[in-house]
């Protein structure tokens, strides 16, 4: 069972995370950011990902360590339960319509840390999330996996369809990233036999 377990803890946030990734899409979240839970509900639904996310922080002060400490909690999650990488897929893309918005979003398990972020939103706020923090969390996502990952939502008017469908997309992406190759099961999918 490919499952972790993380506990971060510093001076500014109070972070535990269960994943695992071989679930059903059943998801417990508490950030104290709202909107942040329920993008983060959307990602394990359709990753069919299993997680509990209890995560305090110094909101007082602002809302980034917060949700950036959260992208790494989850980024050293799957880095942790997907072990030495041996028979997945290693890479996953979706392209997701969420009514007038649309997303795309691609992974590589690569070993090799990228973020390509394009999403421009029209307003500061999405509910009480501040929009403009969503690049941290997927920075210290793809940071603490190891991964490419490249986010860019491609059309949309509504803030919060844009993000759903960023959160949606992400999901599948990493469903399929993390896979079984049936016929690699045993392989490491790399030339280099090897993914550091």
């Amino acid at each position: 069972m490919r499952t972790a377990t993380v506990n971060r803890t510093t001076k500014e946030t109070r972070i535990k995370l269960t994943l695992s990734i071989d679930g059903t899409g059943a998801s417990q979240v508490a950030t104290g950011i709202g909107f942040l839970d329920h993008m983060l509900e959307s990602f394990a639904r359709h990753g069919a990902f299993d997680i509990t996310l209890s995560a305090e922080g110094d909101l007082e002060v602002d809302q980034h360590h917060l949700v950036e400490d959260v992208g790494i909690a989850l980024g050293k999650a799957f880095d942790a339960a997907l072990d030495d990488r041996r028979g997945i897929n290693r890479t996953g893309y979706f392209v997701f319509p969420m009514d007038e918005s649309l997303a795309v979003v691609a992974v590589d398990i690569s070993g090799r840390p990228t973020l390509q972020y394009d999403a421009p939103f029209t307003r500061r706020y999405i509910g009480e999330l501040d929009a403009d923090l969503l690049y941290d969390l997927f920075k210290g996502f793809a940071d603490n996996l190891r991964a490419t990952v490249a986010v860019r939502a491609i059309q949309g008017r509504n803030d919060h369809h844009k993000a759903e469908a960023i959160f949606k997309a992400f999901g599948k992406a990493m469903r399929m990233a993390c896979s079984h190759d049936s016929r690699m099961i045993e392989d490491i999918p790399s030339t280099k036999g090897v993914i550091e």
